[in-house]
This record gives C-alpha cells, structure tokens and sequence, in this order.
C-alpha cells in the first residue's frame, strides 16, 4: 500500500481527499472502502449536509479497521449543502480532490464543479448524464485548464471497465492502422437507484441532452489528423463471441470515444460500438423492449415518476446480495489485420465495484505519477496506466483472451 506521506504529488491543502455525499448509499460504501483500504498518512474528510449522519458514519468507520488500523475517530467532517456555494467552495479550497455522489447530478452536480474549477481542485463523480457532462465542459472545461483541475466524471460502472478495457484493448493493437472496437456487457446485479434515475431523466430529456451535445460541439477541439466517433451499431449475431448484441443507449461510448480523440494509441481512425450481449434472441428481443418501454415512460410524467418512486435513490442491497453480483465486459479489436479480445470483470458493478472504482481514482489523481492534463478529462486520459494497476491490485480483472 502506498504511504500518502511520501507521494511526489504535493499541495498546501489541508486535506487530500474530501468526500460528498458521504451518508448516502453509496456514498458510505465508498467511505467504508477508503477506511480499509486508504493508504498510510492520507488526509481526508467527509462532508454533507447532517452532522449528525457524518458523525454516526465516523464512528461506524473506526469500527472497520481493528486494533491495527487507521485512527478515524478524529476524521474531519465538513457541512456543506449543494445549495450553498460558499460551503462548497471551502470544500474545494480545502481538499486537494473532491469526490461527490449527490446526484441527480444535472440538479445537484454544477455548483460542485464549479467551485472546483475555481479552485484548481481535482473533482471525480459517478454521473452517467450525458448532457451534465456535455453542459460541464462549456462551462468549466476552459477555468479548469487555466487552474489546473482535472474534472473526471463518470468514474464508477458509468465508465471506467469500459473507458479503461477499451484503452487496455487498443494497446494491444497497432496505434497507425484505423481500428474498430466493440464493447460488450453482461452483468448481475440489482441496478444502482441513481443509475436508473438518470437513465429516466435522460429519456425525458433528449432535445436538452442533443442541445447540449450540438453547444460542446461547437466549441471542442478536434484531434488533428485523427477521427474518433462511437458508431450506434444494430442487433445482431455476433460471430466471435457467438452472442446476440444490444445496443445500450449509455454516456460508455461517448467517454470511449472522447479519450479516442485526445489519445494518438487509438489510431488514426477509431470508431467504437458498447453493446449489451445475451445468450439467446429471446432475451436480446425483451431486453430491446424493456430499454423502448422505459423510453416511452419517460415521456409520461406520472408513469414516469411512479418509476421512480419505486427505485429510489440511496437505497442499494444487502452485502448478501451484493457478493452474488458480477458483471463482464468483453472487447472486439481489430485493426491493421489483427483481431483481439479482452475482458474487464469484477464483482457487483452498481455498488461495490462502484464504490472501488470512484474511491481508487480519487487515490490515482492525488498520489500517482499520471500524464500531465487539465480541464475536463476521461479516466483514460486523465490516469490510464496508473488507474489500470490500481484496479487490478484491487480484485478487477483486466485479461486478454
């Protein structure tokens, strides 16, 4: 484990890490996986809106490492509200990286971004919104750049197995040749509540979410000489992994193919496909129509919202059910003659594995010797290689086939 005393990274901050939304489902999971799993000498903190919830969660937290872990009686807790700036600036201007779980984050997210632009904080969240993350770039990316923040959204499930497996996969291949890439998703488990909210948000919300798409367009650089685009592919048979395919309406494809664009390793011409696969057309046939129901849902308010009453946010299983979860994430490459496979898996994606990911690429962003980036990055651009050990070290698997 990593002594946080002796990284090369270095600031005057008071704190390494603060974490928001700490109480929440989560939020707590996290702060449990740092406990346990935090490296000797780390200072951070936990932060939201009841002292009383943050006080009950430090004390369960000190419970976790025995006799021979960290003392965390004394872990600072910070009350803030995402309704109040000025409490988020103090945690931005406190911290070194910040990490959120208050989401929807198109209602609760900017103002938390904003601050950490601001003040040169780096910032990592669980968003899977499209047009949150679409609206934070043109508003943000440009004062993050000039402070140096590096804002990394969708660092759970939404999207590192995919982000980090496709830019695993792509090292395996020329980096001159153009290259086609496919993702592939299987997974058991019960669905994140803040997931399915904004699944359903951005269902209802596709003219905004296009909107927002068309004004980062207009003002993102493009690579030079390079393409990078994610290609909405069809249902079908797939011959190398002999499964039926479902394209998933997911912000994976976008992230994929936004660290396409900033890295050279994709190629010249790196085109990219996220998919679901099933064993058999029957299920890829309900999955199709599920996906079409809820859209249609999305659109009629009190169906819509008795949906989302009934998967509530800040709510997940027991560690029971959790431990029965899995989920796997296959890739096709091909490129300059050459096909490849690989696969990224672990254990249940929506909370466990979540709660790993999101803590680890905190930990990466302060301690790691990462490429040098600033503004509003993907985990791939923002700590590729770095992000990659750490998973591995913490139980997910990255393996060519």
């Amino acid at each position: 484990m990593t002594d946080a005393s002796s990284s090369p990274s270095s600031s005057d901050r008071e704190l390494d890490l603060v974490l928001f939304g700490a109480t929440g489902f989560t939020g707590r999971l996290t702060a449990e996986y740092l406990a346990r799993n935090a490296p000797a000498g780390l200072r951070w903190g936990l932060a939201g809106r009841n002292r009383d919830k943050l006080e009950g969660l430090r004390e369960h937290l000190t419970t976790l490492g025995g006799d021979l872990g960290p003392d965390l009686s004394e872990l600072p807790l910070l009350a803030a509200d995402v309704t109040d700036d000025v409490s988020l600036k103090e945690i931005a201007n406190r911290a070194r990286v910040v990490i959120t779980t208050v989401g929807p984050y198109l209602h609760f997210g900017e103002p938390l971004v904003a601050a950490c632009a601001e003040a040169g904080t780096d910032y990592v969240d669980l968003t899977g919104e499209s047009e949150f993350v679409d609206r934070t770039y043109v508003a943000h990316h440009a004062t993050a750049q000039q402070t140096g923040a590096r804002l990394v959204h969708a660092c759970g499930f939404d999207s590192i197995p995919h982000d980090l497996g496709a830019y695993f996969t792509v090292q395996q291949l020329p980096d001159d040749v153009p290259i086609t890439l496919r993702g592939v998703v299987r997974a058991s488990g019960m669905i994140s509540g803040g997931t399915f909210h904004s699944a359903m948000n951005g269902f209802a919300r596709v003219r905004q979410s296009r909107a927002a798409y068309a004004a980062r367009r207009q003002v993102e650089p493009r690579p030079e000489g390079r393409s990078s685009r994610p290609v909405a592919g069809k249902p079908h048979r797939d011959p190398v992994l002999h499964r039926w395919l479902l394209p998933l309406p997911t912000i994976d494809p976008m992230i994929v193919a936004r660290s396409g664009a900033a890295l050279p390793a994709y190629g010249p011409e790196f085109r990219y496909s996220h998919y679901a696969g099933t064993r058999t057309l029957r299920y890829a046939v309900g999955g199709a129509s599920t996906v079409a129901a809820l859209g249609v849902a999305a659109h009629v308010p009190p169906v819509r919202r008795a949906l989302l009453d009934r998967i509530r946010q800040g709510e997940g299983p027991d560690a029971t059910r959790r431990a029965r979860s899995w989920f796997t994430v296959d890739f096709v490459g091909e490129g300059g003659g050459q096909t490849v496979r690989t696969r990224v898996s672990g254990g249940d994606p929506g909370y466990t594995e979540t709660a790993k990911m999101l803590a680890e690429s905190a930990l990466c962003l302060a301690f790691d010797d990462n490429p040098p980036t600033s503004g509003q990055v993907t985990t791939a651009q923002a700590m590729g290689d770095a992000l990659t050990e750490r998973l591995r070290a913490a139980g997910l698997k990255f393996e060519n086939l």
